[in-house]
C-alpha cells in the first residue's frame, strides 16, 4: 500500500479521498488554488501546496504544477477524483513517465474511451450493443444530413471528446441540423480543443442506467450493480438511486455481464462506470465509459457495503481485487441528491458566497452527507456549483425517500441559496415516489409545472 498520495482535486471529492486514505494509514498531500486557501481539504490533509491562481486552467488543470507538487512532497501516487484531470490521458501518461502512480486506468485506456467515436467502434468490435448512429467522425454538414436521414430524426449531435453536457445538441428536424451542427462544433472546439462530431439516434424517452465496475491488474473484473440516473436537467444528473426500480435480477445480471465484457475489451483496470440508455422495450445501448470515480458512487457503496475509493487505492497499489462476482450482494435501497449553490427560481443561477450558518442532516441510520462546507466558509465563484451530496439508505425505496425528505428539510445553509427546496419538491412528486420517470420527466414535465416557494 502507498505511504503518501497527492489528491489532485478540491471540494467534497478531495475530502472523501483524504478520509479514505486516513482510514488506510496513508498520508495525503492537498493541492489548492489561491481561492481555496481556506478550503476544508487543505486542513484535513497532512500537507497542502498552493498550485496557482483561482482559474482552473492555472491551478487544478495545471499539469506541471501538480506533478511538481507530487515530486517535491515525494508522493507515490496521485488520485485525480472526478472532473479536472481525472480523464486526461496526457496527464495519466506523464504520471506514468515520472513513476508516479495514477490512481485510475492506464493512459491508453483513458485515451481509447475518452474519444466517444473510438469508444463506439471498440464496443461494436466487442459485440456490445451501441446506439444506432455514425460509425466514425463527421466533419461537415452534408455528411451529418446524410447519416441523419439514414437513421431518422430525432438525432443527437455529440462531440467526440465531449463530457459534462458540452458539445451536445438534440435535433428534431432536418432544417435545424446545419445551425445545431455549427454551434455544437464551436462549443466542442472551445471546451475540448477538438470539433470532431458524431451522430446517434435519440433513444427518448429512456432510462439512463449506469453500471459500476471494478477491475484489477490481474484480469479480474466485477460489477457492483446499477444506478438509475434518469433525473437530469440539461444533461446534468440531479438525483440518482440504486438499484433501479425497472431492473430485476435477471436484467441486472444481463447488463452487468455486458458492462464486464466492455471493461475487458479495453483491458480496464481500477474503478469505472459503463453508461447505458434503456429504451421503452428494455433494450440496452452503450453510451460511454467514464474512466474515473463517479459523483454518485456513494449509493453503490451503500447497497453493496464496498468502499470504492479504498478499492481504487488498493488496486492502484498492486493488490488483487479480492472479490468475485458471487461475493457481491445487493441490499436495501440508496438515493443521492446533489446540492448545488444555485437559485432554481432564477434559472439555476450560481449562488456563491459566505455560509453564515450551516446545519447538516444527521441522526438515525442511513444518512450520509459528502461535503467540504463549514460555517464561515466562503464558496468561491470559480468552480462547479455542487457543494454537497445527501445520501440516504434504507431497507426499502419508500423508506429511503422518506428519509431523504427528512434530511433535506433539515439542511440549512444560511448566507447562500441552494437547490434544496427544488430537490425536496422533486423527490416528493407522485411520479418520482412511484418510480415512474425517465430522462424526459424532469425537463419536460416537472420543471414546467414547478413553482418555487416565496
Amino acid at each position: 500500500m502507498f505511504s503518501k498520495i497527492l489528491v489532485a482535486n478540491r471540494g467534497e471529492i478531495a475530502v472523501r479521498i483524504i478520509r479514505a486514505c486516513r482510514e488506510l494509514g496513508i498520508r495525503t498531500v492537498a493541492v489548492y488554488s489561491q481561492a481555496d486557501q481556506d478550503a476544508l481539504h487543505t486542513e484535513l490533509a497532512d500537507e497542502a501546496i498552493c498550485i496557482g491562481p483561482a482559474r482552473s486552467s492555472d491551478s487544478y488543470l495545471n499539469v506541471q504544477q501538480i506533478l511538481s507538487a507530487a515530486i517535491v512532497t515525494k508522493a507515490e501516487a496521485i488520485h485525480p477524483g472526478f472532473g479536472f484531470l481525472s480523464e486526461n490521458a496526457r496527464f495519466a501518461a506523464m504520471c506514468e513517465e515520472m513513476n508516479v502512480v495514477f490512481i485510475g486506468p492506464k493512459s491508453k485506456t483513458i485515451d481509447d474511451m475518452g474519444n466517444k467515436i473510438n469508444a463506439r467502434q471498440l464496443m461494436m468490435a466487442a459485440d456490445v450493443p451501441v446506439i444506432p448512429g455514425s460509425k466514425g467522425a463527421i466533419s461537415d454538414i452534408a455528411d451529418a444530413v446524410k447519416i441523419a436521414d439514414e437513421i431518422g430524426f430525432p438525432i443527437m449531435l455529440k462531440a467526440a471528446a465531449g463530457g459534462g453536457g458540452k458539445g451536445i445538441r438534440k435535433v428534431y428536424d432536418k432544417e435545424d441540423l446545419p445551425h445545431h451542427f455549427t454551434s455544437a462544433q464551436q462549443e466542442a472546439k472551445a471546451a475540448f480543443g477538438d470539433d470532431s462530431m458524431y451522430i446517434e439516434k435519440i433513444i427518448y424517452p429512456a432510462r439512463h442506467i449506469e453500471v459500476q465496475i471494478l477491475a484489477d491488474n490481474f484480469g479480474s473484473v466485477i460489477h457492483l450493480g446499477e444506478r438509475d440516473c434518469s433525473l437530469q436537467r440539461n444533461n446534468q444528473k440531479v438525483m440518482e438511486e440504486s438499484p433501479s426500480v425497472v431492473i430485476d435480477d435477471k436484467k441486472r445480471q444481463e447488463i452487468g455481464a455486458i458492462a464486464v465484457k466492455a471493461a475487458k475489451a479495453v483491458a480496464y483496470c481500477n474503478a469505472g462506470t459503463i453508461e447505458f440508455l434503456m429504451d421503452e422495450e428494455n433494450h440496452f445501448y452503450f453510451m460511454e465509459m467514464n474512466t474515473r470515480i463517479q459523483v454518485e458512487h456513494p449509493i453503490t457503496e451503500m447497497v453493496t457495503g464496498i468502499d470504492i475509493v479504498k478499492k481504487q487505492l488498493e488496486i492502484a497499489s498492486g493488490e488483487k481485487l479480492g472479490l468475485k462476482q458471487e461475493d457481491i450482494h445487493f441490499n436495501g435501497h440508496a438515493i443521492e441528491c446533489r446540492i448545488n449553490a444555485e437559485n432554481p427560481a432564477f434559472n439555476f443561477a450560481p449562488s456563491p458566497g459566505k455560509i453564515e450558518n450551516l446545519l447538516l442532516p444527521a441522526g438515525g441510520l442511513g444518512i450520509r452527507v459528502e461535503s467540504a462546507m463549514y460555517s464561515g466558509y466562503t464558496i468561491p465563484p470559480y468552480y462547479d456549483s455542487m457543494i454537497a451530496k445527501v445520501i440516504t439508505y434504507a431497507d426499502t425505496r419508500l423508506e429511503a425517500l422518506l428519509k431523504m425528505q427528512r434530511a433535506l428539510n433539515e439542511f440549512v445553509t444560511e448566507g447562500i441559496i441552494t437547490n434544496t427546496e427544488f430537490q425536496l419538491d422533486l423527490i416528493s412528486h407522485p411520479k418520482v415516489l412511484a418510480g415512474d420517470y425517465n430522462t424526459a420527466f424532469l425537463q419536460e414535465e416537472f420543471l414546467p409545472n414547478w413553482t418555487p416557494e416565496d
